[in-house]
């Protein structure tokens, strides 16, 4: 990559120039345009009536009528949709004008007879002939400044592959209607470039990386054939960023026949959809719908408590239990569902009494009669349909009966008037005699009260999901090999126990949750929503098989994109390691694409060679070539002298103007510290859950609320041996380190975590040799 000389600079400055104030001009119009369709919507509205012909009478008269109102409307309609157009244009627009684009491409396309040069931003923009002097990043034309170097490269049209010769690649860093900077490469993104951006410093929100997309990013944020996309990324290797701009690029590419409502990203925590949300708005388009697994998960269940976030990282996990969630995981597990909800077909369903007036109305008895009286043919929902509609219609036949019930009598003889008035179809409703009007408002009695046993019956709530299942886990063990997963029978019945009693509080863990949903669904006969096209998970390692089978079950239609670092699970831990091959099972038959992005980008190349060398085995991680301070490790040897060392840590980075992340294992580690730093006169602002936004400045935040978030500075708050000492803590401490992004301070109470013992000392300094 090379600087270009002034007269150069010069040239493109007066490019510049013509550009903004083309985009200053088309402003000036749309805002002139606007202002003049909210004055003629204000005139119509003011007029309306005095435009509108008002005619009573004959029918023609009406018609005339009818027809003047609906002109005017049309007119009210036109001016608003010209205003709803004007107004995304001009938002457009005024993005362009903040920074016009961001490069230029000189091409030559094969069999035409002069060369053509484009400018690249983030949306297109034309004069008013209709010639383009800036092309959206995601037009077909703009791939050949991601694609490839210089020389022939083929893109993708909708008319077929084409093919130029690029003759030149130039980038410009453009602030104020000035250009600061540019440079010609033969890359795709030049390394200058990307140290411009990567220099700075980290902000609440994440930002768009359109100007610094990568070759093999590219690839991923055009991707439209596969029907799995998995993405294996290092931490910071942008990942997250690349499929936030590959949902941009979908919503442009099928614009019209897609929409952001029918994509869905589950990402890790509520935090982290803060943490992305202006990543769309900046691109123009709206943002997807986001929520997490277990708000997915957890709204279909309102009267029950869902294991949060941090009882589910911070609950004492036996070995008993690592066995049995390793079980309830696994694809076994979602297959010995479905093949229990098949022997529902014949026996075994479970169902409630519907009462009515402290009655038994339907025993369960009869209601079982009813749905196994159906023939074979009759699978799941079919029956929970068919004895639905011979509940309903023994309903409607007992009304008559119920209205001449002793309680029926005495409720209709203690109405008050304001209740007649409203059971009346009209004021003044007559009767033929005094029985008809009882007969009547017996009726409407009877018909609201029976209005609960109607909803019991349409909302399912006769099936006692509930004890069904239980008997399914009670079922287990005849459904599969229990010695696979390192369990006997005798435990597993200690764990049906469990369950039992939590349900019994009505509280359930993330590893029932799934099952006890996918049992509903295949009992109601639910068959997915077929509506969403697009299905993002963020995160992947920290999902279980059976989430991800229970995922593509409820969106048969859409296609996946699924991306994750197999060396940051911190929930599925070890488990995580061939998760992989478990999700390509699910995909059969189906095109599947695997993209691996080993380079890292988020952090200094000191503390990507720290970070990769904490893994034992993990992917292969190639730093970026940028300068920065090795991370610092200062062994404290009491707890006052380990927050003292946090305080200094802060003082250095602050005067740096660096904001920094205390990250702590657990949630009350990170309350405790808050406490300690405002004892000293230090404030910070503590990220206790994940419904919190984040703040800019100085914050302590639990590890499992980190995830995927980056920060200026990272302080690993007692990194010591008896705070992390298991083997399956690796990956944790992997990826509290891998959060920095300029420099990492690890402070252990005592001795150091014997996890860091493999990491050679050349890759870091001591608190002795700062001072040095």
């Amino acid at each position: 990559m090379t600087a270009k000389p002034q007269n150069e600079q010069a040239k493109e400055q007066r490019h510049l120039d013509t550009i903004v104030g083309q985009l200053d001009s088309r402003i000036a119009k749309l805002s002139q345009k606007i202002k003049n369709t909210e004055k003629d919507a204000a005139d119509i509205n003011k007029t309306f009536f005095q435009d509108v012909k008002l005619s009573y009478g004959s029918d023609t008269t009406n018609m005339e009528t009818a027809l003047s109102i609906h002109q005017q409307q049309q007119l009210l309609l036109e001016r608003n949709n010209s205003w709803e157009s004007s107004e995304q244009e001009l938002a457009t627009v005024e993005k362009l004008k903040a920074k016009p684009y961001f490069a230029r491409v000189d091409f030559h396309e094969h069999g035409e007879p002069k060369s053509e040069k484009i400018y690249i931003g983030l949306s297109s923009f034309a004069n008013d002939k209709g010639k383009f002097l800036i092309y959206d990043w995601r037009a077909p034309i703009s791939s050949i400044y991601y694609e490839g170097k210089l020389g022939d490269v083929t893109y993708n049209t909708p008319d077929g592959e084409q093919s130029v010769n690029v003759a030149l690649k130039r980038q410009f860093l453009i602030k104020d209607d000035q250009i600061q900077s540019m440079f010609d490469t033969t890359e795709t993104i030049g390394d200058q470039m990307l140290l411009e951006v990567l220099g700075e410093k980290s902000t609440p929100q994440m930002k768009s990386i359109v100007t610094t997309i990568q070759q093999e990013q590219n690839r991923i944020i055009r991707d439209t054939d596969a029907d799995l996309l998995f993405v294996q990324g290092a931490a910071g290797s942008g990942k997250t960023s690349a499929v936030l701009q590959r949902v941009a690029f979908l919503l442009y590419q099928y614009r019209g026949n897609l929409t952001a409502n029918q994509v869905i990203m589950f990402s890790p925590n509520q935090l982290f959809n803060d943490y992305v949300e202006n990543v769309l708005p900046e691109l123009g388009e709206q943002n997807m719908v986001q929520l997490t697994y277990g708000q997915f998960a957890g709204r279909r269940i309102p009267n029950m408590t869902v294991q949060s976030l941090n009882e589910q990282f911070e609950s004492d996990t036996t070995d008993l239990q690592k066995a049995v969630n390793r079980l309830k995981a696994s694809l076994a597990f979602f297959n010995a569902l479905k093949t229990y909800a098949t022997h529902l077909e014949r026996a075994d369903m479970r169902f409630r009494t519907i009462k009515f007036q402290g009655e038994d109305y339907y025993p369960k008895g009869k209601i079982k009669a009813i749905y196994y009286n159906f023939n074979e043919n009759y699978h799941l929902g079919n029956r929970l349909e068919g004895t639905k509609e011979k509940l309903i219609r023994s309903l409607n036949s007992r009304i008559d009966k119920e209205t001449r019930a002793d309680w029926v009598q005495d409720a209709v003889q203690n109405l008050s008037q304001e209740q007649l008035q409203s059971m009346y179809s009209t004021a003044d409703q007559e009767f033929n005699s005094s029985d008809a009007e009882y007969k009547f408002l017996a009726r409407q009695i009877v018909m609201q009260q029976l209005e609960s046993v109607h909803q019991e019956i349409a909302r399912n709530q006769f099936v006692n999901i509930r004890a069904q299942y239980l008997h399914f886990l009670r079922s287990v063990p005849k459904l599969l090999n229990l010695a696979d997963f390192d369990l006997t029978p005798e435990q597993w019945d200690q764990e049906v126990a469990r369950v039992k009693d939590r349900l019994k509080a009505r509280t359930i863990t993330m590893a029932d949750i799934s099952p006890y949903l996918f049992l509903y669904d295949l009992i109601t006969g639910k068959h997915g929503d077929r509506d969403i096209h697009f299905i993002f998970i963020d995160e992947i390692q920290d999902y279980t098989p059976f989430q991800l089978a229970y995922l593509r079950y409820n969106f048969p239609k859409a296609r996946f994109t699924m991306l994750g670092d197999l060396n940051q699970a911190i929930f599925t831990k070890d488990d995580s390691q061939d998760l992989l091959s478990q999700i390509q099972t699910l995909f059969t038959g189906q095109k599947i694409k695997v993209v691996q992005l080993t380079r890292s980008y988020r952090s200094t190349q000191p503390i990507t060679d720290f970070t990769k060398a904490i893994l034992k085995n993990g992917q292969k991680i190639d730093a970026f070539d940028r300068l920065g301070p090795k991370p610092n490790i200062l062994v404290a040897p009491d707890a006052d002298a380990t927050v003292d060392a946090v305080l200094n840590q802060l003082k250095q980075n602050d005067a740096a103007k660096l904001s920094t992340a205390i990250i702590t294992k657990t949630l009350a580690q990170s309350q405790d510290l808050q406490q300690a730093l405002k004892d000293e006169g230090h404030t910070v602002t503590l990220i206790r859950s994940e419904n919190q936004r984040l703040a800019a400045g100085d914050i302590v935040i639990p590890s499992y609320l980190a995830k995927g978030l980056e920060f200026d500075g990272v302080i690993a708050y007692d990194l010591s041996a008896a705070n992390y000492h298991e083997e399956d803590e690796r990956q944790l401490v992997y990826t509290i380190a891998s959060r920095a992004m300029h420099t990492l301070t690890i402070i252990a109470n005592g001795e150091l975590s014997p996890l860091l013992g493999d990491v050679p000392a050349s890759l870091y300094t001591t608190a002795d040799q700062v001072a040095k």
